[in-house]
């Protein structure tokens, strides 16, 4: 529930060591995500054929080594039908990939539980951060089950991992990002502005966000069915605003789930429809910035002008690899500008301590909430 924006809130700011080392967690999640996708366009995901909890860290180092796992990684039906061909050199480069992928994931789960326990040590963490600082650690250990509940899904008969749990594992990190920024935005005060005028631009924003969630779900569900290899023009798809093969599923819904051709012309229109909200929010926002904050507008409009430009690009050139992963990236970046914007203007998430020695009995403290 949002406060109201034009009401001033009193807070503690938290220790600058602890915003330092939720920063350096964004950045480790973001290139987690941007890794993520770089895996996927190399086809590298199915390439570790077992998962280890706490295993697994160690690679192959030596020749022996290596044709061992090469050898697991034959057994299954990804190189039996995809990669029969494959030499040992071509598996080294797609087991670096997902080694590194996984990799990185232990590394972030480190970087964020010991500094975390060290920090709640020395009561260093503020009382109101403490639980959503939990709360995404155990988004993290999920995020990493699901990672292997996908995997396991390309390891059977087909091939391929299941797109419905491409799109929930990635849509798990990009959510957790985003309350990871937020989190971290509502632990410095002086982010925070306060206007009379800010609280339409607060909507807008949040329209802005959810569509642009919609739209990174859709790009999920776009990549696991490769469904962006289909029409590679634009706008139209095979020269047709509305391509016949758009709803030949029955019942019709299943076609955006199912349906490659209504899959990409999805995405395709919700991108659209994204980037009059972000221009709304952006207009929003001009209008109620000050000096100080006149920038993040037109930072959001370069960043969503510039995804969209990118996506068709991607698309009239085939998806290579690089333009993929940078279509990805793109998209991180946007949404962290919109979040971003939308945490400044809810309440931070630590009320400073009443200080009950200089306040009257007669005049007790008025609360004051904080957002969820």
């Amino acid at each position: 529930m949002l406060d109201s924006p034009a009401r001033s809130v009193s807070c503690e700011a938290a220790p600058p060591a602890i915003v330092a080392w939720l920063w350096l967690c964004c950045l480790l999640v973001f290139a987690m995500v941007v890794l993520g996708g770089a895996v996927r366009l190399t086809g590298s995901g199915l390439s570790m054929v077992d998962w280890q909890l706490l295993g697994g860290i160690i690679p192959p180092l030596n020749e022996t080594h290596w044709q061992q796992a090469f050898a697991r990684y034959r057994q299954f039906p990804e190189f039996q039908q995809v990669n029969p061909d494959m030499t040992l050199a071509g598996f080294q480069f797609i087991f670096w990939m997902e080694y590194a992928h996984r990799l990185l994931g232990r590394v972030i789960g480190l970087v964020f539980l010991l500094p975390f326990l060290f920090f709640l040590w020395r009561r260093m963490v503020p009382t109101a951060a403490v639980d959503r600082l939990w709360i995404l650690f155990l988004l993290g250990g999920l995020q990493g089950l699901l990672g292997w509940y996908m995997v396991q899904s390309g390891l059977v008969d087909d091939p391929r991992v299941s797109h419905y749990r491409l799109a929930m594992h990635f849509m798990l990190a990009v959510l957790l990002y985003a309350y990871l920024l937020r989190v971290v935005v509502g632990l410095r005060p002086q982010w925070h502005v306060a206007h009379d005028k800010q609280v339409t631009a607060t909507r807008i924003g949040l329209i802005a966000l959810v569509a642009i969630l919609v739209v990174m779900t859709s790009g999920a569900l776009v990549a696991g069915t490769q469904a962006g290899y289909g029409y590679n023009t634009w706008p139209k798809m095979g020269g047709q605003w509305l391509p016949p093969q758009l709803l030949v599923m029955s019942p019709w819904w299943l076609n955006f789930v199912e349906n490659t051709v209504a899959i990409q012309f999805t995405h395709r229109w919700l991108a659209m429809l994204a980037l009059v909200a972000v221009i709304g929010f952006a207009a929003g926002l001009l209008y109620t910035a000050d000096h100080r904050r006149a920038f993040l507008p037109y930072l959001l409009l370069a960043a969503a002008f510039a995804q969209v430009a990118l996506g068709i690009t991607t698309l009239l050139l085939q998806i290579p690899p690089a333009l993929g992963v940078a279509h990805q990236a793109g998209a991180l970046v946007l949404l962290t500008l919109v979040v971003l914007a939308l945490a400044q203007r809810l309440p931070p998430l630590a009320p400073a301590p009443a200080k009950s020695s200089r306040r009257s009995k007669s005049s007790p403290a008025t609360p004051v909430s904080s957002s969820p």
